[in-house]
């Protein structure tokens, strides 16, 4: 049976790491609102020893022992509750072979990214076997405005019994937020795109495609079992064309007929997926003829977004998604 961690409380103590790119990336406003957002939920903050800026290399990313380390203690820490990520980057994946999983599994407790995180938090949830969420960084706690989807969400599912009717956020972004917290373009939210209607539930599995894909292969990716719902997503980075050939390449997989439904993220403005393009993917996919689709769902790179338990269960029934974890 999955380890599902306990959900956390006021007072309880939160460790922030980098198991990508490091704390140089974050701007000190942006650190100072995540640091009063997570205050103001009552929640003690701490970083790992290896998070800070003066040790980043070349990737923006300290050395593969100093992150492994900093993982290792969170989980092995009985005070630490919760751990998120500073930010995503392109390189978790170089911790996978060096993390002790016997202490991660004895240790269960909230793992929390997205992006580049999906390696790691894939790899926890199959080797550590525990859930894990595929949610907000601790970056991203530093959005002072157009956070408030995501903060709901990440408490609802964080904090409290963990089932979430989701739906759709009013208003989207995809602009350089970081960069200018004041001037912000907000774009009216069309709504989640309804591809193949039907019903399923199932195990969440997924996150990030072009990192899950890294996965294949390997022993670090949670074979599909008897229902699940796979949730991708991707960065602005992909085009149609490229979400296509990876999502042929999780359909060929010998584990797929256990997929019963589909969710796939928001995509940002600049990999110019339309509607039309993923309805042509989904539809010239046989295997995908009789499972429910939804599209331009609110998880991924743009924001809000939703926090989304991997190990937890998802239903569907046309536009309407549930998620217990």
């Amino acid at each position: 049976m999955i380890n599902k961690p306990e959900k956390l409380k006021k007072g309880d103590e939160v460790r922030v790491i980098a198991t990508s790119r490091s704390l140089k990336l974050i701007g000190a406003e942006t650190r100072e609102i995540a640091e009063k957002r997570f205050a103001e939920l009552g929640l003690k903050l701490t970083f790992g020893k290896h998070t800070k800026e003066e040790n980043a290399d070349m990737f923006i990313s300290d050395s593969v022992e100093n992150r492994v380390a900093d993982v290792m203690e969170a989980f092995a820490d009985k005070n630490v509750k919760a751990i998120f990520t500073v930010i995503g980057g392109f390189n978790s994946n170089q911790l996978l072979d060096y993390l002790n999983y016997d202490v991660i599994a004895k240790n269960p407790k909230i793992f929390c990214g997205f992006s580049d995180v999906t390696a790691i938090a894939n790899a926890i949830h199959e080797k550590g076997n525990m859930i894990v969420y595929y949610g907000p960084h601790y970056s991203s706690f530093g959005m002072l405005k157009g956070f408030e989807y995501t903060l709901e969400n990440a408490v609802k599912m964080l904090m409290e019994d963990g089932i979430v009717d989701c739906k759709a956020s009013k208003e989207w972004s995809d602009d350089p937020w970081y960069i200018d917290q004041q001037n912000r373009t907000m774009i009216k939210n069309e709504g989640w795109w309804l591809i193949h209607d039907g019903k399923a539930k199932g195990v969440i599995e997924g996150g990030n495609i072009g990192t899950y894909i890294l996965l294949n292969g390997t022993e670090y990716r949670h074979q599909f079992t008897e229902d699940t719902i796979l949730f991708l997503e991707d960065c602005e980075l992909a085009k149609a064309v490229d979400f296509d050939r990876m999502l042929q390449a999780y359909i060929s997989q010998p584990d797929f007929h256990h997929v019963k439904g589909l969710v796939i993220g928001r995509f940002q403005k600049a990999s110019e997926v339309t509607r039309e393009q993923i309805e042509y993917i989904i539809n010239t996919k046989k295997e995908l003829d009789n499972l429910p689709v939804l599209a331009n769902v609110d998880f991924g790179h743009t924001t809000p977004i939703l926090t989304i338990p991997l190990g937890g269960v998802a239903e569907l029934d046309g536009k309407n998604l549930k998620i217990i974890g």
